[in-house]
């Protein structure tokens, strides 16, 4: 078959909102505007968008699900959680496009953005604060912004995902410590000895404390997930540039690899070591 016949229903003229205005593709498909002549940097600008567009998908999501934990609804959880992970797979595999940037490529371009970093991405942040990663000092970025400030500093002084679950097996009757569930929520989270005991007792009858048990391992899949996402950027960026400095002022590839090794959940890995002594 060399063709397809146009089917007689297909509307050609829509009378209504059309897929070009639904999408707002006038919008996107005008949102990349190299600063330069090479033809590399449109790979670059596309990569950070999607990135952008993904990570604000996610939020959408993790918000859903930290609304549906404050109701005491835990198994919708499970299909927020999955969509996450699927979205988390994407953001991984779309790094091997970025791959195809050649050190001597990138380095005609990278001055064009001057200090522009994927450090200063606001939706980042607001990541890594609703997974559990408080930083007080990261607000500093965005102190000529104060709307972005504002709601960077609601998001690190509320309870994050995990401070959620924790207060969720709280109020069905688990003994969670209670300096781990009425605490200053904008300080990083400690791991705690009878957390891990709560989590041990839940892995070792995961039959009775089965929807439980679910969220553990979704939570755990969640920061393994991550964490090989941060370790695919230190891969890129290393195969790209090497050791430079980032364009945003950080030591570059060492700075990357902090964020390789943040743990969000951490009695989560913890009870493994003591699960069946």
């Amino acid at each position: 078959m060399t063709h397809r016949k146009l089917e007689t229903g297909i509307h050609q003229v829509p009378q209504d909102t059309t897929y070009q205005q639904y999408l707002r593709l006038d919008l996107i498909l005008n949102a990349q505007q190299p600063l330069s002549d090479h033809h590399d940097e449109l790979l670059f600008i596309i990569q950070h968008q999607t990135t952008e567009l993904w990570l604000s998908l996610m939020l959408h999501e993790l918000k859903a699900a930290i609304a549906v934990l404050q109701r005491d609804e835990l198994e919708p959880c499970f299909k927020i959680l999955d969509r996450v992970k699927h979205i988390q797979e994407q953001l991984q595999s779309q790094w091997s496009v970025l791959e195809t940037l050649t050190p001597s490529e990138y380095s005609q371009f990278r001055h064009v953005f001057g200090r522009a970093s994927g450090f200063q991405s606001k939706q980042y942040r607001e990541l890594e604060f609703l997974l559990g990663a408080k930083n007080r000092d990261y607000l500093s970025v965005f102190e000529t912004e104060p709307e972005t400030y504002a709601h960077l500093e609601k998001t690190l002084c509320a309870p994050s995902l995990y401070d959620e679950f924790l207060i969720y097996l709280s109020r069905h009757g688990y003994q969670i410590p209670a300096e781990r569930i009425n605490r200053d929520w904008c300080m990083p989270y400690e791991s705690h000895s009878q957390v891990v005991q709560v989590f041990k007792t839940i892995y070792e009858d995961h039959d009775t404390h089965w929807d439980a048990y679910d969220m553990c391992e979704n939570l755990l899949d969640l920061e393994t997930n991550f964490q090989l996402w941060r370790f695919r950027h230190v891969k890129t960026v290393e195969r790209i540039i090497g050791y430079k400095p980032g364009t945003g002022g950080s030591s570059g590839v060492s700075f990357l690899r902090k964020a390789v090794d943040l743990k969000f959940f951490p009695e989560l890995v913890e009870v493994r070591t003591v699960i069946g002594d």
